[in-house]
Formats: C-alpha cells, structure tokens, sequence
C-alpha cells in the first residue's frame, strides 16, 4: 500500500506574460497540470475547463481507464465550448495528469502536449513523458541534439493538445512507485527556463516541497521567465511505516544511490538479423513519417504569422511558411493590409519577412501597429 504523504503547489505569470493560461488542481491521489493556449483569454478558459473536470477527483473502476475517459471528456468540453463561441476559437491546452493507485504501489501518468511528468528516487530524476511536440520529433529522429531542442525556437509547437478537435489520443502509463518517491508535474514554462538536470539540483537540495516549489518558481524567473510557470510535486509513502516529517524529504543517503544504480544494470538485448534490422529501419521510418506529417498539420492550425502576399503588400498567415511537395501549403492567408511591405523601415520589414511563428493575438497585434504607425 501506498499514500501521498505530502504534496506542494505553485503557479506563476512568469516574467513575460500578462495573464497565467496555466491551471492546477491537487485532490490526493489526483494531481493535474494544465497549459492552455489561445487569443485573448481563451487558454485561460481551456486550462480551467480541463482540471474542472476532475474536480470531484477520479471515479472508481480501472485508474488507467478512468483517466483516459476523463481526458477524453476534458477535450470535448474545450472543442464544443470553442465552437459555440468564435472568441474561444482555435483555444487549447495541455494535460498531465498523474493518480496515485495505492493498491498497486503505482503512479498512473495521462499526458497530452508538452507539460511534463518526472519522477525522483533516490535523487535520480526521470523524466516520465514525452513532449508531443515538432522539435522533440526532431530528436527523436536525430536531425537535433539534446542541447539544442532546449533552446530551439520551434520548441512550443506542440502536435497534440486538448480542444482542436473532437477526439484526442492520450498517453497513459502506470509507473511502479516506492516509498520516499517524488512525483513533479510541471507546464514548460519550467521546462524551457531549466533543465532536467538543474530541476533535479534544486529538488534534491530542497529542505521541503514547498521550498522546492517556489525555488523552481523563483529560479525559471531568474532564467527569463518567458511563460506561465506551474509546478505540482507530491511524495508517496508507506501507511505503516510513514516518512518522518520535517526531515528534507529528498535527502538522499549514499548506500540508497548506490542500490539505485545497481538496480539499473540490465543484460542488453540480443541483436537482430540484418533482414530483422532493415525491416525494423523501414517501419520505422514509416511510423516517423506519420508522425511528422501529423505533427505539421496540426501546427498549422495553432500558429500565425506575418509575410508578403503576391501583391506585394503585408499579409496575416495562419500555419507554417513551408511548401511541402506537389503544390501542398501549409499556411493559409487570413489578411491582406494595403501596405506595402517595401514601404517599411528595414526593423519592420524584418518583422514581416522573416516569418517569425506567433500566435494569433501577438500577429494580429503586430500588424495592426504596423497600420497604426503607417497613419491607417
């Protein structure tokens, strides 16, 4: 048996932001992130629509089931409440939900875009999910490093969230878990100020999850703060013999570390045939090539941004500035400004032509200043 023995939460504007678009929600066992994402104050209205549904926390029956069904009504909330008014349009956000299962001594982890779930033991810190985003597609195919995915600036594009459409595929997993373990779940206004390891630094040297909450808070501030920053930490203990309050709860003792690293050597799997080899290679590939493909389409309904139309004036775009193959767009003009983008200073042409990806409230901004200050 398993219990939560102490939990910890924080939310922050950032340093950048006007308003926070992130929402929580802590009902032990249940824990929930949410990131959302749209003009004006419609991310707002789609991260608290999402944890509103788990309010009353998670219904009996399966864990895994039951969190996926709840997510899965989350998303339909967002999507009808976005087509019944055009202000909410094109609004979204993301989940990562995680419930303690206390009979199976298991975290149970739903996930869905790039807010993330980690788990601490013995001061290692694993990173639970993967980011259903554009640039971790591209790490994971090789085409970028770990270095740079954190400071790609492609990196908030995220290729799966709740509300852009009627049905969402959810990530759900069922992590062992052991006394004295940590759970974090955190938006990635956290994850693209620190790093994982900085976040295992500042966790491990925390005398308690609330200092290790508002030192995560204070430190992504100090890096720039460029998001809305939330972070949910709870610990999980044995009922029978509970953890000793007011001792640092993720002090780590040098035999346990070295137990830890012991546990994690394993035999390493035989090698496939050659044939098993390019067969696995040519799946794979395919697999990617969907992945990708989907990713792009669906970025190319959340981003916008500025550029030239054929006649030459500045244009709002909504998606990507790419071509693919065939005549494909991924991009649509929503705009056409009778400014001529040649009539700008050279810092506003740069603005237009260098297709910089915004979202629908900063593009529509920029343009409309760029008529003001043109005398429109």
């Amino acid at each position: 048996m398993l219990r939560v023995s102490q939990h910890a939460e924080r939310t922050d504007v950032g340093m950048q932001r006007q308003a926070n678009e992130d929402n929580f929600i802590a009902r032990s066992p249940l824990f929930v992130v949410a990131d959302g994402m749209g003009g004006a104050q419609a991310g707002e209205v789609a991260s608290q629509t999402a944890v509103e549904v788990f309010k009353h926390g998670l219904p009996d029956g399966v864990p895994e089931a039951t969190l996926q069904q709840m997510i899965g009504v989350a998303n339909r909330n967002i999507h009808d409440q976005a087509h019944a008014d055009s202000s909410l349009s094109g609004m979204g956000t993301t989940i990562t939900a995680a419930f303690v299962n206390s009979e199976r001594e298991e975290v149970v982890v739903g996930h869905v875009g790039d807010s993330r779930a980690y788990r601490l033991r013995s001061g290692i810190l694993q990173r639970l999910t993967r980011d259903h985003s554009l640039v971790e597609e591209m790490r994971r195919r090789g085409q970028i490093t770990e270095e740079q995915a954190e400071d790609h600036p492609q990196r908030s594009i995220i290729t799966r969230a709740l509300g852009p459409e009627p049905e969402v595929e959810v990530d759900i997993q069922a992590v062992p878990a052991e006394p004295g373990d940590i759970f974090l779940l955190c938006s990635d206004g956290l994850t693209t100020m620190l790093n994982d390891e900085r976040i295992r630094e500042l966790v491990n040297g925390a005398t308690s999850l609330e200092a290790a909450v508002k030192t995560l808070v204070d430190e992504a501030n100090r890096a720039g703060g460029r998001d809305n920053i939330t972070v949910s930490i709870f610990q999980v203990e044995d009922p029978e013999n509970p953890l000793p309050r007011g001792e640092t709860p993720t002090l780590i003792s040098p035999s346990a570390r070295r137990r830890e690293q012991a546990a994690g050597v394993r035999d390493r799997p035989a090698r496939r045939s050659g044939i098993g080899r390019t067969l696995a290679k040519v799946a794979a590939g395919v697999a990617v090539l969907l992945i990708v493909c989907a990713g792009l389409f669906y970025a190319s309904r959340q981003v916008w941004f500025l550029g030239t139309d054929e006649g030459g004036r500045v244009a709002l775009y909504r998606g990507l500035p790419y071509e693919l193959p065939f005549g494909v767009n991924l991009y649509s003009e929503r705009y056409a400004s009778p400014i001529q983008t040649s009539e700008l200073s050279a810092p506003r042409q740069e603005s237009v032509t260098g297709h910089k990806l915004r979202s629908q409230d900063d593009a529509t901004s920029l343009i409309e200043d760029i008529e003001t200050r043109e005398g429109l």
